[in-house]
């Protein structure tokens, strides 16, 4: 089965994982996803994110984060810009997720970032993915 959309698996994984109640998950790594793993730990949705090797493929160790009332951080996690579909967006269009209460993660020529800080740039981009 070849993979048309690693960063859609990576996320769905995370959704199943939330669903499942499960504490971590061990999804294929690339720089792509390292880089998001890291947006979603810096921004609080995921207790851990640590990239691992192990003998010649790398992975992405996530431990997701829940409250007391075992309840996600991640109420939810969506694909926008898809293989089939791009979807990109000026500095001024960059949507508000939640008003503000959520994130976007935006690809730009400077790398991955939060909606905010792409705002904060000035830069568009790619929208990759919404969480809140």
């Amino acid at each position: 089965m070849s993979m048309t959309d690693p960063i859609a698996d990576m996320l769905t994984r995370i959704r199943n994982a939330m669903r499942a109640r499960q504490n971590e998950i061990i999804i294929p790594s690339s720089t792509v996803k390292v880089e998001i793993a890291k947006i979603l730990k810096e921004e609080g949705y995921l207790k851990e994110a640590s990239p691992f090797k192990d003998k010649s493929r790398s992975f992405i160790k996530i431990q997701l984060k829940y409250n007391s009332a075992k309840k996600s951080a991640i109420t939810n996690i969506k694909r926008i810009s898809k293989p089939g579909l791009r979807k990109y967006v000026g500095n001024d269009e960059i949507p508000r997720v939640l008003n503000g209460l959520g994130i976007s993660i935006v690809s730009t020529s400077k790398g991955l970032m939060t909606d905010r800080k792409a705002r904060e740039i000035g830069i568009g981009g790619e929208l990759v993915c919404t969480v809140y």
